[in-house]
């Protein structure tokens, strides 16, 4: 069915893959298997429905949500089903293969001026399927939409081996299952070829660093830009420890020391009012006690300020052993509250709290700092983040806006489902997976056993939280 050099058995080729980019969870798979293409996908599923194997689909493993084996399960690695299968730039759409890397993409088709709009920051390595499986967005999502709004269809693999096709037509009637599957996490099918929708670049874009002496000020800079009637493609936000990481870390561009906060703005379209849109923001920022302004001088410079920005995650390491990163959403006007919560929630735990976050469309990413190897860190560094995600849902916002649910927030659905909704839900993914073997226990609790969740996240009775010692 495969050759030998696309299975992995031995325990010390299985380290790997014990998780994704969550670290902190760790689950031994019992073999990951590298299929080529859909056809062996499917002979692959329909081997271990047979045997009654449960089975993961896994991407780059640059997830932060924990699509991580509890134990025993196989992992089909998508990894090498990486072609561009077509393009037609009169439609303006892509087939891909799930393991096509996402910047690669727009690479592969700028010559011909067209770009693939969802930017999550691991860009440069994540693949589409996986940003499929999450359904992923990017700092550009404020205007372009997150990866749901660039799907146009998809091939997938069923539980049971079954390759099905979905959507391709415009407005295809009936159910709208693409929706359906994207965000899934890989909990209803096995994304085997996606066909994308792609851009044609912008006439014109300028982007602007704007630095704040408080954190409140530049969350008012924000809410009053979109006030405004501005649609900017971009706003980020960095905070001071972010700053300091990032500023630490292989990127650095230079951000001024001692300053709350920068934004990082963006917008683009059409040529003429291009230059006005930047004024405009430029002119908000300064009523709001704005320190300092830049604006990118050329391409050369947009690029390394976005490089910047989009290695925080990883930069975090210059200034912390461990970081775990969060991904609550809010409504924008709430914004400068939630993270004052934040702020009592670091004060009152000792752990530090950086946050870099989508400051356009409310979608924040505390990232917790703490050291694995002090006793009982890791737990409170995982406590600590379900305290963020209460602060974000007690304004009305939810859990995740783009790195999905997985084993860590699962239990945390129960702050924005009752367990009847949760229960409905489960109705539906066993519709697509009868026996929950695909991807098996991610994103829900079993309305009757949230508390047995909750307690082997400490445990270890279903999988280990990990430890340096």
């Amino acid at each position: 069915m495969l050759p030998k050099d696309a299975i992995l058995y031995r325990d010390e080729d299985l380290r790997t893959y014990e998780c994704d980019g969550l670290t902190v969870y760790r689950g031994m798979p019992l073999a990951v298997v590298f299929p080529h293409t859909t056809e062996e996908v499917s002979e692959v599923v329909k081997l271990l429905h047979k045997h009654e194997i449960p089975f993961i689909p896994r991407g780059a493993g640059t997830g932060v949500a924990g699509a991580t084996p509890y134990g025993g399960e196989v992992i089909i690695s998508l990894v090498r089903m990486k072609g561009l299968l077509s393009v037609d730039y009169e439609n303006r759409e892509a087939v891909v293969q799930p393991g096509y890397i996402n910047l690669k993409l727009s690479n592969s088709i700028s010559h011909r001026g067209y770009y693939y709009a969802p930017d999550p920051s691991s860009q440069a390595c994540c693949t589409i399927g996986g940003n499929v499986a999450e359904n992923a967005g990017g700092a550009h999502c404020l205007k372009y939409g997150v990866t749901t709004n660039h799907i146009l269809g998809l091939e997938v693999v069923m539980h049971d081996g079954e390759v099905l096709e979905l959507g391709g037509a415009p407005d295809m009637p009936g159910y709208d299952l693409l929706g359906l599957l994207t965000g899934s996490e890989g909990t209803l099918a096995i994304v085997t070829s996606i066909t994308v929708r792609i851009l044609k670049n912008p006439e014109a874009k300028e982007t602007a660093l704007a630095y704040f002496d408080t954190v409140d000020d530049a969350c008012q800079a924000v809410s009053d830009i979109i006030s405004a009637g501005i649609v900017p493609a971009a706003i980020e936000m960095m905070d001071e420890i972010a700053i300091v990481g990032v500023e630490a870390a292989t990127k650095p561009v230079g951000h001024p020391e001692g300053l709350k906060a920068v934004l990082i703005m963006e917008v683009d379209g059409i040529g003429a009012g291009i230059t006005s849109q930047i004024e405009e923001m430029v002119a908000v920022c300064k009523q709001n006690h704005v320190t300092e302004i830049k604006v990118a001088k050329n391409n050369v410079e947009r690029g390394k300020w976005w490089a910047n920005r989009k290695t925080a995650f990883g930069a975090m390491g210059a200034i912390s052993p461990d970081y775990l990163v969060q991904d609550g959403v809010i409504p924008r006007s709430r914004l400068m509250e939630v993270l004052q919560d934040i702020q009592k929630i670091s004060d009152e735990s000792g752990l530090r709290i950086a946050n870099v976050f989508h400051a356009g469309d409310g979608n924040l990413h505390p990232l917790i700092l703490f050291d694995a190897r002090n006793e009982g860190e890791t737990e409170l560094a995982i406590d600590v983040g379900s305290r963020t995600l209460a602060a974000c849902t007690a304004v009305g916002g939810s859990i995740t806006g783009e790195h999905g649910v997985g084993i860590e927030k699962k239990e945390d659905m129960s702050l924005v489902f009752t367990d009847e909704e949760i229960e409905r839900q489960l109705r539906v993914r066993s519709v697509f997976n009868p026996n929950n073997r695909l991807n098996p226990d991610k994103q829900f609790p079993k309305p009757a056993r949230c508390g047995e969740v909750k307690r082997a996240v400490g445990s270890g009775e279903a999988w280990s939280v990990a430890s340096h010692s």
